[in-house]
């Protein structure tokens, strides 16, 4: 490196060292109106690229923390969101079940269901009361869309019930103006395991339309009358000159009952079967 050079660098920066000492004597030593002016100019000047850079940092740490919020409330919505779907379902079934409640004795009993079915296991319910609130055999069982089953067993504190799919299920019913009688009991759907009813017994003289309603008849004793059971869907077999067996699509869906009234009836003599 040339001599000379180097000379001039350390003058240079020996003179750069000095101007800044001046400068911080000047600052110390003048009156403080004079400091602000003179860092607000510093501040509009030479550190403003470093003043911007420091605000777009915390626009841009703020910018994070409302994303992270907004995504929290956004999940949390979601969440609110469906199990608000549920309890639309549920209090639909519970207003149901309310305006059944005007149309029935008053001696009806109220009851959870504590096993919940699948729609191709529904065979069987669990109920959350038993004998310690009055609940014996053969009491019916519904919902505020239709008949469900019977009381089968009862214990002190829990009762099992058959719902229509069960393939001891029997029930006399007819159609809704009461022209056309016969015996509701569950069938498979072509074999699909899949649980549904169908009206037998039909005289084959007499013709029920698609879509006509099928309720109890009231006969035997265990179910009162006009508790709808489904609708007609069709012929799903028949034989010449003797009867017809229509379809049924069920008036409740089993894989969805969660409340249930238990309706009071008369027990059965001894040696009867269970509906």
């Amino acid at each position: 490196m040339d001599r000379h050079t180097g000379r001039a660098s350390t003058r240079r920066d020996t003179g750069i060292f000095l101007l800044c000492v001046t400068l911080s004597l000047l600052a110390l030593l003048s009156p403080p109106s004079w400091n602000r002016g003179l860092a607000g100019g510093i501040r509009e000047t030479a550190l403003r690229p470093l003043i911007a850079l420091q605000r777009f940092a915390e626009e841009g740490r703020t910018s994070r923390e409302r994303l992270r919020v907004a995504i929290a409330e956004r999940d949390s919505m979601a969440i609110e969101l469906q199990n608000a779907a549920a309890i639309v379902a549920e209090n639909a079934r519970l207003r149901e079940l309310l305006d059944l409640r005007s149309q029935i004795p008053e001696t009806f009993l109220p009851a959870d269901v504590l096993h919940q079915p699948l729609p191709t296991d529904g065979q069987t319910l669990l109920l959350g009361v038993g004998t310690n609130r009055g609940v014996r055999a053969y009491q019916p069982v519904i919902v505020g869309a239709g008949l469900v089953g019977v009381v089968v067993e009862a214990s002190r504190s829990s009762s099992i019930a058959h719902t229509w799919a069960n393939p001891e299920f029997r029930v006399s019913a007819v159609t809704d103006d009461g022209s056309v009688l016969g015996i509701v009991a569950p069938t498979n759907r072509e074999g699909s395991g899949i649980p549904g009813l169908e009206f037998r017994g039909v005289a084959y003289r007499d013709t029920v339309p698609v879509g006509t309603r099928v309720v109890t008849s009231g006969l035997g004793g265990v179910y009162p009358n006009g508790l709808v059971i489904g609708w007609v869907t069709g012929v799903a077999r028949e034989e010449i000159g003797w009867e017809r067996v229509y379809a049924l699509r069920p008036a409740v869906n089993l894989g969805v009952v969660s409340h249930v009234l238990l309706l009071p009836s008369v027990e059965p003599a001894l040696g009867d079967s269970v509906p």
